[in-house]
């Protein structure tokens, strides 16, 4: 039978092992020092290179990888933070846009007041704003900023840098109502500035502007500037209508009529400004105010049949 006990270790076991383990490393030492160790080294550097090699690749890939991981996070906020900024530009680019619009209009009708010295403007009040607009088949006006706390009254003239807008029809304590040219109960005595033709400009479809009783016989262009005429006491003199689009004459009418483009863009009305030292007559006289076909001619006088008694 096996006997399962293990023998005890002498001393001299062990003694033998540390002389052979010493005579090892002296050996090691001697052949370090002589260099013969060295061809030993060169084929374990051999033999152990790729592993190293690798595990230095792995390492510095790993390494690598993480630096592109950091610098990816770093961008991502940076991308980030540069679309919030551009956003902010743009807001503040859009703020300045419509600021600069604004001054542009500011300074059109300063420039328009200046040119015209005998139009009493109210300091900053003169600059009304349009608050809101209305306009259907029946009316054509406008509601702007100023009101009766202001001084403004029914009847004065609203104009812009470009011309004739209107006049206030109605007026409440902080607002106005601003009848415009354009509207079919609107009408101004006219004058063209070229020809000196006189006329009634009342409002048109499609926004245009027509103006009647326009006398038979002299001739005017196409293109001719039309200009507010004074007469009738409802607008100064001299602000701009439009300008002559077409002309519409019959061979045996009395009166001639135009079509006239307006010179205010009555469809991006913002800033407009109002007249406060005219004042204007209530209504031009009731016989300028029919149309051409309805006017008495002489003709029409002589022949008329004798009333009956």
């Amino acid at each position: 039978m096996r006997s399962t006990e293990r023998r005890a270790r002498n001393f001299s076991d062990l003694g033998v092992r540390i002389a052979l383990l010493t005579l090892a490393a002296i050996l090691l030492i001697t052949l370090q020092i002589s260099g013969n160790l060295r061809p030993a080294q060169n084929l374990i550097t051999q033999l152990t290179a790729p592993a190293q090699l690798s595990a230095t690749g792995v390492t510095s890939t790993v390494s690598r990888f993480f630096a592109f991981l950091g610098r990816v996070r770093t961008l991502e906020q940076e991308y980030f933070a540069l679309e919030a900024r551009a956003k902010q530009l743009e807001a503040e680019i859009e703020t300045l846009r419509e600021v600069e619009k604004e001054n542009e209009q500011l300074r059109s009708l300063l420039k328009f007041a200046q040119t015209r010295p005998r139009l009493e403007l109210r300091g900053a009040q003169i600059v009304a704003r349009v608050v809101g607009e209305e306009s259907t088949n029946f009316s054509d006006t406008i509601l702007i900023d100023l009101g009766a706390v202001h001084g403004i009254r029914t009847g004065m003239p609203v104009v812009t840098d470009q011309g004739l807008v209107g006049r206030i029809s109605e007026v409440t304590e902080n607002n106005a109502k601003v009848l415009l040219l354009t509207d079919p109960s609107s009408s101004a005595s006219a004058l063209m500035a070229e020809s000196r033709l006189n006329g009634i400009v009342r409002g048109g479809t499609g926004g245009k502007l027509i103006m009647d009783f326009i006398p038979q016989g002299p001739t005017f262009n196409v293109g001719e500037t039309v200009l507010s005429s004074g007469l009738g006491g409802r607008f100064p003199k001299g602000l701009t209508i439009g300008v002559i689009e077409s002309i519409e004459s019959q061979p045996n009418a009395v009166f001639q009529t135009a079509v006239i483009r307006p010179a205010v863009d009555f469809g991006s009305l913002e800033l407009v400004m109002v007249i406060t030292n005219f004042e204007p007559s209530e209504a031009l006289p009731e016989f300028l105010l029919q149309p051409a076909e309805e006017a008495p001619t002489p003709a029409a006088e002589e022949n008329a049949p004798e009333a009956t008694p």
